[in-house]
């Protein structure tokens, strides 16, 4: 079967630079450009009052000085937060970005978005919904379709509601390890044209039956040169990394 387009790179910063700026922020991925990155992938949700922005967990702890839920919380409450001072004191006050805030830099600056679709639980629709459609608005252009965002989840309903919405935009199924039996079915039932595993859970055999059914493939988060080299030796088409200093970015 003849594999779809697939205009994205063979390496993607991992939220920004991996592990060396505070994850998910225009610092993150101003440090990953830095390093000769030009694609990253971000984790987008919404808001209590429906703004896209720039959040891993469904909650502020882990990477912010704010407490509580994200979907809690309104985009005013959220914009105050210091997203930075969790990671190093260099980074103190850096705030949360919006998606909309994220995509000019990148259209701005030739950087490419795996765009995450990250719903808070019981938002899984809405979420998928609203990043397809803000994308749209922001990659419509003639000029930005080199830039085209790939959309991806864990949410096979995210994954459907960002299809309905605006299903130009190109799609893969994200996995956990272990990879599931119908890992196939899933990207399948969402028009995806790439899996995107838990590299850990890929063999060789797994990316030849990817391909042969038409599926492009991606994984996550291979931090080692020589597990990198394996991986692309086997036909894996994208490598997500957190090791943006140690592993060079590949167009």
């Amino acid at each position: 079967m003849n594999l779809p387009a697939w205009p994205y790179p063979k390496t993607i910063a991992h939220r920004g630079a991996g592990k060396l700026a505070p994850e998910n922020t225009l610092a993150a991925i101003r440090h990953g450009v830095s390093l000769g990155y030009r694609a990253t992938e971000i984790d987008v949700k919404l808001s209590g009052d429906g703004t896209l922005l720039l959040m891993h967990d469904d909650t502020t702890n882990r990477c912010s000085d704010g407490r509580g839920r994200v979907a809690a919380k309104t985009w005013h409450q959220l914009a105050l937060l210091d997203a930075g001072s969790w990671h190093s004191p260099a980074y103190a006050g850096e705030p949360i970005p919006t998606y909309w805030r994220v995509a000019k830099y990148c259209i701005a600056n030739g950087v490419q978005l795996n765009t995450e679709i990250k719903p808070c639980i019981g938002r899984e629709r809405e979420t998928g919904a609203a990043v397809s459609l803000e994308t749209q608005a922001l990659f419509s252009a003639p000029e930005h379709a080199h830039l085209k965002p790939l959309l991806s989840s864990f949410s096979t309903e995210s994954l459907i509601a960002a299809r309905d919405a605006a299903p130009e935009f190109d799609r893969a199924h994200l996995f956990e390890n272990p990879l599931p039996s119908d890992w196939l079915a899933r990207c399948q039932a969402v028009g995806a044209i790439a899996m995107d595993a838990n590299w850990r859970t890929l063999t060789k055999a797994i990316v030849a039956e990817a391909h042969a059914n038409g599926l492009r493939v991606a994984c996550y988060t291979c931090n080692d040169p020589t597990d990198a080299e394996r991986l692309w030796s086997w036909g894996v088409d994208t490598l997500i990394t957190d090791a943006v200093d140690k592993i060079a970015f590949r167009p």
